[in-house]
C-alpha cells in the first residue's frame, strides 16, 4: 500500500516556474479565511509567472488590509473583474448562486477558473469542464475535496497509469472530530456537537456535515475525477451520525473497532455502488487512526493496489495551498484537475447503495422473554445469518442495549429485515444499523 501524506500548512513546498515568461494575472473573488490566505501566499511567497491583480468582495472598505500592495485593485463589482484582462479567476465565495453564474461567465469571457466550491463542482462539474474546453480554458478544483491534500491531482495525474475501481475515505472533518470526541471521552453526541460548534469546527446549523451532505458532494467529485463516473450527488445515499451513542463505541471496542463516517464508491461493470454513512472500522485500518479534522482518501487500482492520501483537510492555510497549487498547474499549462477529464471516457452508471458487508445492529429494548428468538426469525426470513450477540451488564431492563452482528449480507436485505424489526413492541427506539468496513 502506497501512502501519500501532505503537510498542508507548509506552503514552502509549492513549486515555482522561473522559465515561464508570460505572467498571469489573478483575481480573488471572496476575501474570507481562504481568500486572504491565498493572497498572503501570493504576496509573501511570490511565484514567478503569477501576479495578484484583483480582490473582489462585498463591503471592501471593511476588508482592506495594509499588507496588500497598492498595485492590487479592490472592487465590489464582479463585472469589473470579468471585463478586465485578468487571466485566472479564483472563486472562493461558495454556494451555487451567484458563484455558479460568475464561474460560467468567467469561462465564457476567456478566463480560467480555480475554485474550492464543492457544491458547485458536485452539481455542475462535467458541464463546467465542457465549457472550459469549449473556450480553451482551464477549470481546477483541487481545493474542493480534502482541503490541502492533493488528492484530485493525485488521482488524475499521479495514478493516471492505473485503472481505479474503488475510492473510500473520511471527507468531513466536523464528523470526524465529533466521533473521535465521543470515542475518547464517551460524551453524548449532543455534547460533542456543541463542543465542535464552540471551537468553530461545526456551523450553527450542522446538518450539512452530520447528515453526510458535505461528504456526499465531495464523493461525487472524487467519483468523477477518480473513477470517471458522472453521478448526481443526490443519487448517493447519505446517512446521519446523529443516532450514535457512547454505547455504540463500547460495543465497537469489544469488536476491535471504532466508528467513522465513511464515504465510499466502487465501480462495477454496470453499477456504481456509493454511500456516505457511519461504519464500524477495524482499529487496524488507516481510517480508524484519523483524529480531529483530518481527512483521508484510499484509492484502489486494478494494477497498483491501494494508495492513501492523508493530511489536514480544512482550514484557511491548507485550502489556500491547494488553490495556489491549482494556479501553478494552470501556469504550467497542464491539463490539471477537472480539465484533464476526457468527456468521452466518463461513464454514466446506475447508482446503488446495496453494498454487501457484515453489519452491526444495536437494539434498545424493554427486556422480556423471546426477544432474540423473534429477531432471529425475522433475520432468517430475510436470508441473513447471525454472527454474534453481545450484551453488556449494568443497564436497566426497561432500557437494555445489546448488539447483534451479521454475517456478510446486502444492505437491501438488512433494510428489509429492519422494516419488520422496527415494528416490534419491545423496542424502545429504532435499531441502529451500521455496516462494518472490512
Amino acid at each position: 500500500m502506497k501512502t501519500l501524506t501532505h503537510l498542508a500548512s507548509d506552503s514552502s513546498e509549492l513549486p515555482t516556474s522561473p522559465r515561464l515568461v508570460k505572467t498571469l494575472e489573478v483575481a480573488i473573488i471572496g476575501f474570507g479565511t481562504v481568500g486572504s490566505s491565498v493572497a498572503r501566499i501570493l504576496i509573501e511567497r511570490p511565484i514567478t509567472g503569477l501576479k495578484l491583480g484583483f480582490i473582489a468582495n462585498r463591503n471592501i472598505e471593511r476588508k482592506r488590509v495594509s499588507w496588500i500592495p497598492d498595485t492590487v485593485r479592490w472592487t465590489d463589482n464582479i463585472d469589473q473583474v470579468l471585463s478586465s484582462n485578468v487571466d485566472i479567476v479564483v472563486e472562493l465565495i461558495g454556494g451555487l448562486d451567484p458563484a455558479g453564474d460568475w464561474v460560467h461567465r468567467a469561462l465564457r469571457s476567456g478566463k480560467s477558473v480555480v475554485t474550492a466550491n464543492k457544491q458547485l463542482i458536485a452539481r455542475q462539474g462535467p458541464e463546467l469542464v465542457g465549457l472550459a474546453r469549449q473556450h480553451r480554458q482551464h477549470i481546477a478544483f483541487g481545493a474542493s475535496v480534502a482541503g490541502g491534500i492533493p488528492v484530485i491531482s493525485g488521482l488524475e495525474d499521479g495514478l493516471a497509469g492505473d485503472e481505479l475501481v474503488e475510492l473510500c475515505g473520511i471527507l468531513n472533518g466536523t464528523c470526524n472530530y465529533i466521533l473521535t470526541r465521543i470515542e475518547s471521552s464517551r460524551v453524548s453526541f449532543e455534547e460533542a456537537l456543541h463542543e465542535a460548534q464552540k471551537l468553530g469546527y461545526a456551523e450553527a446549523d450542522p446538518r450539512e456535515d452530520i447528515d453526510g451532505l458535505d461528504a456526499r458532494a465531495k464523493l461525487a467529485i472524487l467519483t468523477l475525477t477518480g473513477l470517471r463516473v458522472a453521478v448526481k450527488h443526490s443519487d448517493i445515499l447519505a446517512r446521519s451520525i446523529s443516532l450514535l451513542e457512547p454505547v455504540d463505541f463500547d460495543y465497537a471496542e469489544l469488536l476491535g473497532s471504532t466508528i467513522r463516517q465513511v464515504s465510499r464508491a466502487r465501480k462495477t461493470a454496470d453499477t456504481l455502488l456509493a454511500a456516505v454513512e457511519p461504519m464500524l472500522v477495524a482499529k487496524a485500518s488507516p481510517l480508524a487512526g484519523l483524529e480531529g479534522g483530518q481527512n483521508l482518501v484510499m484509492a484502489t487500482g486494478r494494477f497498483g493496489g491501494e494508495t492513501v492520501f492523508a493530511g489536514h483537510g480544512a482550514g484557511g492555510n491548507p485550502t489556500a495551498v491547494a488553490v495556489v497549487s491549482d494556479l501553478v498547474s494552470i501556469l504550467r499549462s497542464r491539463q490539471a484537475n477537472g480539465v484533464a477529464l476526457d468527456d468521452d471516457g466518463v461513464q454514466h452508471l446506475a447508482v446503488s447503495a446495496d453494498f454487501t458487508a457484515r453489519h452491526y445492529l444495536r437494539f434498545v429494548v424493554r427486556d422480556e422473554p423471546g426477544i432474540i428468538a423473534s429477531l432471529a426469525l425475522i433475520l432468517c426470513r430475510a436470508g441473513i445469518n447471525i454472527d454474534s450477540v453481545f450484551q453488556r451488564p449494568g443497564f436497566p431492563k426497561s432500557r437494555l442495549p445489546f448488539v447483534i452482528t451479521l454475517e456478510p449480507c446486502s444492505a437491501s436485505q438488512v433494510k428489509e429485515a429492519l422494516s419488520h424489526i422496527n415494528k416490534m413492541e419491545f423496542l424502545v427506539q429504532p435499531c441502529v444499523a451500521l455496516p462494518m468496513f472490512d
